[in-house]
């Protein structure tokens, strides 16, 4: 090898890079290669072949990068120069962007769609009292041509998927809300859209930014309490009281045919962004609803339950559901790594963390007990943000995304990260249906996994298009008259009221 460095050698350094001269970064492809000349064993001539064979392979490559990157650079500039252009579709939940919206220093609220009304008349409203022009629509296909760079999606759980795909086929950057995708088959379609697209994808999982959240999620990304094993998060919300707030007696609405286990990245999220491993395995249970068996339309369990194996073995705990539990914070996550573990206060409603750190000896430690400070520090008033502040950091780390900068690829939650989390409680409930069987969590990042679950629409809302209908619970349910239950929860809806107990 030694004696046919000085025969490479004397391939001319300019002969290689002039295959490379027209593009800053494709230069620096060409200076690699001219600089491994001497890794070619057999001779100069084979050493140049590679040079014109795929050399003109790299330069196109290159050619295209740079310039996408010109675009991009040219995008940033005209983004920096006039804020962010975003639309929100749904304005119930979607108030919520919207108020970040209004007041956010790099980007506006400029359309806002939804088929109530009175939301819209509310939207109106804030926009007069910031001052916004931010137009209004009951129709998606016109508010989907409103000028804008990005939606925002607050529309019902169970359709968010389709209209992503529709927003990004138009043009546009979108943030979802809670849940990613109906069905597995809507996952993969959401996932290539994505792709194909090449815009930002963020999902607005609201509770892994919630301080405590947030703290040991940064705390477990760099190592405090070393790899982890095990980890639990609950989502208890006792919905009964609102259901009158939050269905408006629609015996249709999606939340009345989800499943026990189908609302579960609350739960799950938070665990598997901390961890920073993959989903493989669930395993589903739902939990039976004995305390109100008789005394309200029992149609589905009070709660879903999944336990979830990663890709490194470490074992994930979701509970949620209407489990009782009012009155006292109703989430709690904890994880137990290798050398410690991290707890939020179970009981306190301030984002308490607990922290256990072994010493040098085992079974010693110290334990540390902490309200934490905001990892990211921004400038609003944490005490009007919705859900101990949490409710601002989707939309932000959102426009940081569109905008390049670190935090925005840092801190936000894209396209394959969501899909995982939702598929879970889909396949949580099928599991639960077959008996608490263990089923495997495809890999949609690969391709070649995808036409297996391309046509997969198995479901319990039978709204969702070309549903493959499964029974909406695992367990026994009680009948009930249904058309006079929900007129009475219509009613209340109407009046304003809380549903206190059975319908008379």
């Amino acid at each position: 090898m030694a004696g046919l460095r000085p025969v490479l050698s004397e391939i001319p350094r300019k002969l290689v890079l002039s295959r490379f001269k027209f593009f800053p970064s494709s230069r620096v492809v060409g200076e690699w290669i001219a600089r491994q000349r001497t890794v070619f064993p057999k001779n100069a001539v084979r050493f140049y072949g590679f040079c014109t064979l795929y050399g003109t392979k790299i330069f196109r490559i290159m050619q295209s990068a740079e310039a996408n990157l010109a675009i991009r650079k040219t995008r940033e500039v005209n983004m920096m120069k006039e804020k962010l252009k975003v639309g929100v579709f749904g304005g119930g939940r979607g108030l919520t962007m919207m108020n970040v919206l209004l007041d956010h220093p790099d980007a506006r609220l400029v359309a806002v769609c939804d088929k109530y009304q009175p939301s819209l008349d509310k939207v109106s409203q804030m926009a007069k009292e910031k001052n916004a022009d931010v137009a209004t629509y009951t129709n998606f296909d016109d508010f989907i041509r409103h000028d804008m760079d990005a939606v925002v999606l607050a529309n019902y759980a169970h359709e968010h998927a389709l209209y992503a795909v529709k927003c990004l086929d138009a043009g546009k950057h979108v943030l979802s809300e809670v849940l990613p995708c109906g069905t597995i088959a809507q996952g993969v379609a959401l996932i290539e859209a994505v792709e194909k697209s090449g815009l930002v994808y963020a999902y607005a999982e609201n509770y892994c930014y919630m301080q405590h959240n947030f703290e040991m999620w940064y705390r477990i990304k760099h190592g405090d309490i070393g790899d982890i094993c095990y980890a639990e998060g609950e989502y208890v919300h006792d919905c009964t009281a609102i259901t009158p707030a939050i269905t408006y007696g629609d015996p249709a609405h999606w939340r009345n045919k989800m499943s026990a286990n189908f609302y579960c990245t609350h739960s799950l999220g938070p665990m598997l962004m901390s961890i920073g491993h993959r989903p493989v395995r669930v395993v589903g249970y739902e939990l039976p609803d004995f305390g109100r068996s008789g005394t309200l339309p029992i149609f589905k369990g009070a709660g879903g339950l999944q336990m979830v194996t990663l890709d490194n073995g470490a074992v994930c705990r979701g509970l949620h559901g209407n489990l009782r539990r009012e009155g006292a914070r109703n989430y709690n996550y904890l994880y137990y790594g290798d050398s410690g573990m991290m707890e939020s206060g179970r009981f306190d409603n301030s984002p308490l963390v607990n922290v256990y750190h072994e010493g040098e000896k085992y079974c010693e430690g110290t334990w540390e007990q902490f309200d934490p400070e905001p990892r990211v520090k921004l400038d609003i008033d944490y005490d009007k943000v919705g859900h101990m502040g949490s409710d601002y950091y989707p939309t932000h780390f959102f426009i940081e995304k569109i905008l390049g900068r670190p935090e925005g690829f840092e801190w936000s939650i894209d396209v394959y990260q969501a899909v995982e989390m939702g598929i879970c409680g889909i396949l949580a409930h099928r599991s639960a249906l077959r008996g608490n069987v263990p089923l495997d969590v495809p890999d949609l990042r690969d391709k070649t996994q995808r036409d297996a679950w391309r046509n997969d629409n198995e479901t319990t809302n039978p709204d969702v298009p070309n549903a493959q209908l499964v029974p909406l619970s695992s367990l026994p349910t009680y009948p009930y008259d249904e058309e006079h239950f929900y007129s009475c929860v219509r009613r209340l809806w109407q009046d304003g009221k809380r549903l206190e107990k059975y319908p008379e």
